[in-house]
């Protein structure tokens, strides 16, 4: 099993992850960070690689990176990032492990597509979702970027269910999340959180990485279906 893992690697994935995690411990070093913001940059980079090659193994990565970022958002003030780690993340890496496992071969997984009509009613529905959360999560004592926060929560929980499916506009989604959470964390780095940089510096390489997945995903899709 280990050794079809490794064939399935290709020389770009290799370089992409060598380079984030390299730069994560750079970060770290000249930052005099703390381990656990080095464990969240390192295991989510790795973990949205396996999912955009469409490994199953992403969703182990996942449980450890979900535990770690939960932690973080906590002491950041960010608690719809919190409430979405614990209370939806945690559980939906166990349920999407065993959603993909009776569609996967050497641990990747068939990809899909959605129509027109599911594309419309999933990004009208995500819309609505962003702005009444952002607003709930505005009368929260204590909360920073409300509505900024609100609409990462809801493009997550969206996303996450498409990837579970193995749906490709998943990683759509996550581009338009991506650039989301990099501009909040960007806002904490200027009010002097510790784990800005390196919360930056992972949301961006979650950015080029959603490229890739939809690029790969578009591709295995299409491979799929012929």
């Amino acid at each position: 099993m280990m050794n079809n893992i490794l064939k399935s690697w290709k020389p770009f994935e290799i370089i992409w992850l060598l380079s984030f995690s390299l730069l994560g411990v750079g970060i770290a070093i000249l930052n005099k960070d703390n381990w656990l913001n080095f464990l969240v940059l390192v295991s989510g980079v790795l973990c949205v690689v396996l999912a955009a090659k469409g490994s199953i193994w992403n969703y182990i990565i996942g449980t450890v990176n979900t535990i770690a970022y939960a932690y973080v958002a906590y002491m950041n003030g960010l608690f719809g990032e919190l409430g979405l780690y614990i209370l939806f993340f945690l559980p939906m890496n166990i349920v999407g492990y065993f959603m993909w496992k009776n569609h996967t071969t050497n641990d990747i997984v068939q990809m899909k597509t959605l129509n027109v009509k599911s594309v419309l009613f999933v990004f009208s529905g995500t819309v609505i979702g962003c702005f009444v959360l952002g607003y709930f999560l505005s009368i929260i004592n204590n909360q920073n970027s409300p509505y900024l926060d609100g609409m990462s929560t809801v493009i997550s929980i969206v996303a996450t269910i498409l990837m579970i499916f193995r749906y490709k506009e998943q990683w759509l989604l996550y581009i338009i999340l991506n650039i989301v959470t990099v501009i909040i964390w960007i806002i904490r780095t200027a009010d002097g959180s510790e784990s800005g940089i390196m919360m930056i510096a992972m949301w961006s390489a979650f950015l080029i990485n959603a490229v890739y997945g939809y690029y790969n995903w578009n591709k295995g899709s299409k491979e799929l279906k012929q």
